[in-house]
């Protein structure tokens, strides 16, 4: 894929409104877009925000080759002078978001772009497939491994993956080989069926594999049965092969069958046998409902590879992030709050430059609310905040003794990066900690309790104007 330029992975109407920005003189008009979701996948009470690192790689290389305006002219639609302006085209804006690993919640922006029209207008599609993507995956890994209950999760989805760029990056949210490579994940491995196959007999395979890897044997088991021949033949290869060396296994791994039965009888096999250290992987379509049960019902199981399931999020396997007009500026740089108004009330927008709070319970340093405000707004933490249910209006909440932190943090500014990519492993230890920050009744699987994300007085009063001043207009 290195040989695309992802500048041109965008709508067409990307291309078509910024010729019409261009030829209407607007293109350095100021706009302000927020990319943000509205529903929770599979239901949840939160999602992991995720691609933030993408969405920066593209920012700082975007641009138009010879070649994409060659093509773009033999269209016949597009105006010489815009041809022209895209020669030179790169960010000159600013981005603000919330940090690879924080936990969001539907209506408040994970992304806000501040740029010229035609900047602001072209890296929709493209922020929108980093993000949508990512924190989809990041979210159903969250989901899987908070379901395994601390015990190990391997990501085996590759093959089922919707491409190499989705297998690549969806393993980096969620890890296969080349992410080990590219992102310095602890990629593992065990065998095929095909391996215990292509040998004369099954003892045979897993004798030849721990020769192979003796300081990291782990041996599949179900190929044929895997009580009367996968256990007993791998104990068999342990003591022949591993033994004399000095070595120890480092698993079985039981792919198909009654997990939670084979799991229980193959412990005591090799607890007998004298590998209490062996442990017991399981594979085979799981996902998060099936490793919680699997362990409800007593599976002695101490690894999961889990596949399709987690790589598609193959229960809900669509992101709906969208990517929306906040605000523009006039000549005189004020800022002109924009809004979408739909019959379908979910999808009317909140309009304006936001800052986005959240709130700490300084007590127990749970997050409480979520409070977007507009973009100069200062919480006094002197005073109790009301904070209203945002499915239950009439519901309130007054929070005293709080710590109001702002979650978005600036990633560009005048086109230029001005934030730090933390390393992978300091991702991970943050997502932890986010999640450590809710209460147990929102991240449950099923009816999680409604975390509140809340809208400022002064944020409330101006999203109710202009919705009063639409109904005015279209009266008249």
């Amino acid at each position: 894929m290195d040989k695309f330029n992802y500048t041109m992975l965008c709508d067409f109407y990307e291309l078509t409104m910024g010729n019409g920005y261009f030829v209407s003189g607007m293109q350095e008009k100021i706009s302000y877009f927020d990319l943000f979701f509205r529903q929770i996948p599979d239901g949840g009470g939160f999602a992991i925000a995720c691609g933030l690192e993408q969405v920066i790689n593209y920012i700082e290389n975007l641009h138009f080759d010879e070649e994409d305006i060659e093509f773009l002219r033999s269209k016949g639609i597009f105006d010489e002078g815009f041809l022209e302006y895209l020669k030179d085209f790169h960010f000159t804006g600013d981005i603000f978001a919330v940090p690879e690993g924080t936990v969001v919640f539907p209506n408040e922006p994970i992304i806000t772009v501040r740029a010229p029209a035609v900047q602001a207008q072209l890296v929709e599609t493209y922020l929108l497939l980093c993000i949508n993507h990512q924190t989809l995956i990041a979210t159903k890994a969250n989901r899987i491994v908070r379901a395994a209950q601390g015990r190990a999760v391997s990501e085996f989805g590759s093959r089922r993956a919707h491409g190499a760029d989705a297998a690549i990056l969806g393993a980096r949210a969620a890890a296969c080989t080349i992410t080990d490579q590219l992102f310095g994940f602890n990629a593992t491995g065990t065998m095929a069926h095909s391996w215990v196959q292509m040998f004369d007999s099954e003892l045979e395979a897993f004798k030849t594999y721990c020769k192979c890897y003796p300081k990291g044997t782990v041996l599949l088991v179900d190929t044929y049965n895997v009580l009367k021949s996968g256990v007993p033949n791998a104990i068999k290869a342990f003591d022949e092969v591993l033994k004399p060396m000095g070595c120890r296994p480092v698993g079985i791994r039981i792919d198909s069958g009654d997990i939670t039965y084979l799991s229980k009888k193959a412990r005591k096999m090799l607890d007998e046998a004298g590998y209490p250290d062996c442990k017991i992987c399981a594979s085979n379509a799981l996902d998060e409902y099936l490793i919680r049960d699997m362990i409800y019902q007593g599976a002695k199981v101490d690894m999961f590879g889990v596949g399709e399931r987690l790589i598609t999020a193959k229960s809900e396997p669509v992101f709906g992030g969208v990517y929306k007009l906040a605000a523009v500026e006039d000549d005189e740089g004020n800022i002109q709050p924009k809004i979408k108004i739909s019959e379908n009330v979910a999808k009317i927008t909140t309009p304006h430059f936001k800052k986005l709070y959240r709130i700490y319970d300084k007590n127990n340093h749970k997050a409480v609310a979520d409070l977007l405000c507009v973009h100069d707004e200062v919480i006094d933490e002197s005073r109790p905040l009301t904070l209203f249910d945002p499915q239950f209006t009439w519901k309130k909440k007054v929070v005293t003794n709080f710590e109001a932190k702002p979650i978005q943090q600036q990633i560009f500014k005048d086109g230029k990066c001005v934030y730090k990519k933390p390393a992978y492993e300091d991702i991970v230890k943050y997502a932890a900690s986010e999640i450590d920050t809710l209460w147990d009744e929102i991240t449950r699987f099923e009816n999680p309790h409604t975390y509140y994300v809340d809208l400022s007085q002064k944020l409330w009063e101006v999203k109710n104007y202009l919705l009063a001043e639409n109904n005015r207009q279209t009266a008249d």
